[in-house]
């Protein structure tokens, strides 16, 4: 059974659509879901128990919150979820499937809700294995103990917290890239721009290789990106 971790931030606009979507695509295999929100949000919270879900209020950053939410998870796989993305259809019975089976740990492929050419591109480049295709967006399954004898999320990270993760899982584990996409919101491309956001985000990922802080590249981020 999974047990599904959704970090929020100023998502209650977003996260009943999510909610609604997550239970009309399964087959039956969710335990439970368990929303952790960096605000305490009100609103937010009505939704998630109005669905049946478990809300949780954390300090912010994603790292923090989804080891919030793992930390009182009871199912036997983790699903690690952002709040604008949209899994594809009996997500639930893939990830067991792989999950018992192929690997203990993995994501689905991904794509944007744009038909912006290099959007599309990028989306396709994550049927890959390799570590730089991979993206907090794509979601990331891992059995739950796995998680816990690694360490969780690094919580010293407050940006890129899923390439921080998943090379120690690679590590451990057969990582897995399940070939069904997964729909994400191209919103942060449309407020600016698709080319100026790539670039930014290029910048960010090599400062991350030749070790610039975590506070600098946060910083950066805040400061340029919308």
């Amino acid at each position: 059974m999974i047990s599904i971790v959704i970090p929020t931030y100023k998502e209650s606009g977003t996260i009943e659509k999510l909610l609604l979507h997550l239970k009309n695509n399964s087959v039956g295999l969710i335990h439970e879901t368990i929303v952790v929100d960096a605000t305490g949000c009100e609103i937010t919270k009505k939704h998630v128990i109005n669905h049946g879900g478990i809300f949780l209020a954390s300090e912010m950053g994603r790292s923090r919150q989804m080891n919030a939410g793992a930390s009182i998870a009871t199912g036997e796989i983790l699903y690690f979820l952002h709040a604008d993305s949209f899994p594809p259809s009996s997500f639930d019975k893939s990830i067991s499937e792989c999950a018992i089976g192929k690997s203990p740990a993995g994501c689905f492929t991904m794509r944007f809700d744009s038909k912006h050419p290099l959007l599309k591109l990028f989306g396709w480049f994550t049927r890959f294995s390799g570590n730089w295709c991979r993206g907090g967006d794509q979601s990331l399954f891992i059995n739950n103990e796995l998680f816990h004898e690694i360490g969780g999320f690094n919580e010293e990270f407050v940006i890129l917290e899923d390439n921080e993760i998943i090379p120690r899982i690679k590590h451990r584990t057969k990582f897995n890239v399940i070939q069904h996409k997964l729909i994400t919101s191209a919103r942060r491309y449309q407020e600016n721009g698709v080319f100026r956001l790539q670039l930014l985000f290029g910048l960010i990922h090599f400062g991350y290789r030749i070790g610039i802080s975590q506070k600098s590249l946060l910083n950066f981020y805040r400061k340029h990106v919308h």
